[in-house]
């Protein structure tokens, strides 16, 4: 890949658009000129090509495809053509009769040609592969009738499933299913990624993604986008961010310091796994307030960082802070383990003079004592990381259906920084753009792992402090790194092989793979 294509790729693997968006862009370049059938035999082309590569026809002999009227079935005839001639054999289902006039000629040809037309998916049962070309991303009505139990057949078949831009019956917006939904073993999404890729609801029905670049002009797309609202989280993007590499004349002044207020004599856990994920960031110094019976077991696992002995009540949780002077630190996290008993706490630590982070218990004071109470008297930076439970009791007014739009909402509500929490993360600035993370693991779902994070988090904000970055960028970062460790793990140990402790290893083994790669992202 070259210079050009790969600074191509990054800027589009980032963009992420709606369905009027990428209308809009389409519809720019067919006025300016383009051909619709030059492009469709184009894109049919490019998906043919990857198709060949995932699913070779010494395997994967014989293909049935799925074609409906619109342009979205004409990419499909396109690509059944193609691989016609390339030996697959080759058959079509085309339930509606009133095709689109050009994807009409792809049919008319095809059929010419003497390719298999079935009228019925239940004919599909013994093939290899299926072609899913339906509908695109420009769905928006319930599907019903002959095609709801089509891909409901589709569905009950064992066979891998290849869909063209969305699986038919997906949202291209929100995500969600319109009715039913092809579950796709791969997607090839086209040009430009939709929003339903980085919404929950259409994760099950995606499966493996890849966007297939069909040379949109980049001009078009950012003359149309301006400054995007909604943007992905990508490798490269991350290094910038990332603890990759140092000075070799630096020094641990220089590489922030970092108050974490966490543990309770319940929860100790919740303490060492935000202190092992702050560490994992190479912040210069860690300091960790903790009830002073956790002492001990703290400097048993970091043996280098300043603990702080704190008074601690009967219950064994934090009664108060000593002494601190806040202006010692660039970055302060804050909640995990802390039980719901030391509000005090929270309230102190929000007249500090630098970014703060407040997960778990803290949040849970935090939707006690009152947003506007608290998170708006603050001069500095507040990261709130809540899950959708503890969003919802933060922000009782704004809905949690669309994810995009409620962290976008609350970010511009409290002008916080929020990171709502889930199997696609969302982080938003007090502006209102969202960073998404576009992958993830289910072998995060454990306890332990929000803990990772919010030391994750603070630890980066610390490092980060001498530079002039863009907060809400530096926390989609470790959410990012959180993410691809989890993941990096769980392919090596599989789902059940990553317990939090486990996780905050694979933070370090992810930057040594980085390390080597991100030479490249600077050349």
């Amino acid at each position: 890949m070259t210079k050009m294509m790969l600074s191509r790729y990054r800027s589009l693997d980032r963009l992420v658009v709606s369905a009027v968006q990428m209308q809009q862009i389409e519809s720019k370049i067919f006025a300016a000129g383009m051909p619709v059938a030059a492009l469709m035999e184009k894109v049919g082309g490019l998906i043919a090509r990857r198709f060949q590569t995932l699913y070779p026809r010494s395997l994967y002999r014989r293909v049935g495809i799925l074609v409906g009227m619109g342009h979205n079935g004409g990419d499909a005839l396109v690509v059944a053509r193609e691989l016609y001639f390339q030996g697959y054999e080759v058959a079509i289902y085309v339930p509606s009769e009133e095709l689109r006039e050009l994807t009409n000629q792809h049919y008319n040809y095809i059929a010419s040609l003497g390719v298999a037309i079935v009228d019925d998916v239940a004919a599909f049962s013994n093939y290899n592969v299926i072609i899913d070309g339906l509908f695109g991303f420009g769905l928006n009505r319930e599907i019903n009738g002959i095609l709801f139990e089509a891909i409901e057949s589709i569905n009950q078949l064992s066979i891998p499933i290849v869909s063209i831009d969305l699986p038919s019956g997906i949202h291209g917006d929100t995500g969600n299913v319109l009715g039913t939904a092809i579950r796709a073993t791969h997607t090839l999404c086209l040009g430009l990624w939709k929003l339903a890729f980085i919404q929950e609801q259409a994760i099950e029905y995606l499966g493996k993604t890849e966007l297939i670049d069909f040379d949109l002009p980049l001009a078009d797309i950012h003359d149309l986008l301006g400054e995007p609202t909604v943007t992905r989280m990508t490798t490269d993007r991350a290094i910038a961010n990332l603890p990759l590499r140092r000075s070799p004349i630096t020094h641990k002044y220089q590489q922030g310091h970092l108050l974490l207020i966490v543990g309770s004599e319940q929860y100790s856990g919740a303490a060492i796994l935000a202190s092992l994920g702050a560490r994992a960031t190479g912040v210069g110094m860690l300091s960790i307030a903790v009830p002073k019976s956790l002492k001990p077991t703290l400097l048993n696992y970091l043996p280098e960082a300043l603990i702080i002995s704190c008074p601690e009540t009967e219950a064994g949780t934090i009664k108060s802070l000593p002494e601190l002077d806040f202006s010692k630190y660039q970055a302060i996290a804050c909640g995990c383990g802390l039980t719901e008993r030391p509000s005090k706490i929270v309230k102190q630590i929000l007249s500090a003079n630098c970014p703060i982070v407040l997960d778990a218990d803290a949040l849970n004071i935090i939707s006690k004592l009152g947003i506007e109470t608290t998170i708006f008297t603050r001069t500095q930076p507040t990261i709130l990381t809540p899950h959708t439970g503890e969003f919802k009791r933060l922000f009782t007014k704004i809905p949690t259906a669309n994810k995009l739009v409620a962290t976008s909402a609350a970010a511009r509500s409290s002008q916080a920084i929020i990171l709502l929490k889930g199997a696609r993360t969302v982080i938003a600035g007090a502006d209102g753009r969202s960073i998404a993370i576009p992958a993830s693991t289910p072998a995060l779902a454990r306890g332990g792992s929000g803990d990772v994070l919010t030391g994750l988090i603070g630890g980066l904000i610390a490092t980060n402090s001498q530079l002039n970055v863009d907060l809400a960028e530096v926390v989609a970062t470790a959410a990012w790194w959180h993410s691809q460790a989890g993941i990096l793990a769980a392919r090596e140990r599989g789902d059940l092989g990553v317990d939090p402790l486990t996780l905050t290893q694979y933070l370090t083994n992810l930057i040594h793979k980085l390390s080597d790669i991100s030479i490249s992202f600077s050349d």
